[in-house]
């Protein structure tokens, strides 16, 4: 695991699974078999193949959701996103189990040390989450003593992502679980946090910030916005990690 180097495997969709009106969750088995070899929080670059033409579809970039350990590697995959102007809806959509893809990986310097980070503070924004999924999944396995206060922002309760699973880890890890809805509306049921994340959030969510390392997924806006409160808080910004998408 010290020089990972990306390589080229072919996976086939295994399952898929509308998580929410938004988000789909598709997981591929290896075609070899066997794990990628990453790290969490890294992510892959994945093409489809066009299947008349056999002709391979341009790149696209995920954060890697499953565990390290796992041959199964799964996504979150936004249904639909912005593109030239209009909404374009991504090919997963309508990929069928068996259909072949190209991955290529892992890159990026957004990755977790188990031995290395002891207390973290984890900031994420919509499919955002994915990269601590994988981390909070490996120190499920591992049982490490990782003491961890997740802060997950979505836009109604209905897009919280592994809604059932997060709840579990919370329960078993030393995990703090926050989750914040912004646009909470009449009779959605909801008695937990709302608004956005801001320093506010953070101090009362997390009062030892300063002695965490802290990891931000999600949007350009929301990372960038993450950034100013850290450092609005005195954080140092070697502390911080982040990974931007969008």
């Amino acid at each position: 695991m010290e020089n990972q180097k990306p390589i080229e495997k072919k996976y086939f969709v295994y399952e898929k699974i509308d998580e929410t009106k938004d988000v789909l969750v598709i997981r591929f088995k290896p075609e070899d078999g066997k794990p990628l070899d990453f790290k969490s929080g890294m992510f892959i670059m994945i093409s489809g193949i066009d299947k008349k033409s056999g002709k391979i579809m341009p790149a696209r970039a995920f954060s890697i959701s499953s565990d390290p350990a796992s041959p199964i590697l799964e996504l979150l995959v936004a249904k639909e996103h912005p593109l030239n102007n209009s909404i374009h809806r991504t090919y997963f959509m309508d990929a069928a189990i068996g259909d072949p893809f190209i991955v290529k990986g892992p890159y990026g310097q957004f990755s977790f040390e188990v031995d290395r980070d002891k207390k973290v503070l984890f900031i994420a924004g919509g499919t955002g989450l994915a990269p601590f999924l994988s981390m909070l999944r490996q120190i499920n396995r591992l049982s490490a003593n990782i003491d961890s206060v997740l802060i997950y922002s979505v836009r109604y309760p209905t897009d919280i992502i592994m809604k059932n699973e997060l709840s579990e880890l919370a329960k078993k890890l030393k995990l703090k679980e926050v989750i914040t809805v912004t646009r909470p509306q009449p009779n959605d049921g909801w008695s937990g946090l709302t608004g956005h994340i801001d320093a506010n959030t953070i101090k009362s969510q997390c009062p030892d910030y300063n002695e965490r390392e802290v990891y931000i997924c999600g949007p350009l806006a929301f990372v960038k916005a993450m950034q100013e409160c850290l450092a609005s808080l005195g954080v140092k910004k070697e502390n911080v990690k982040a990974d931007i998408w969008g």
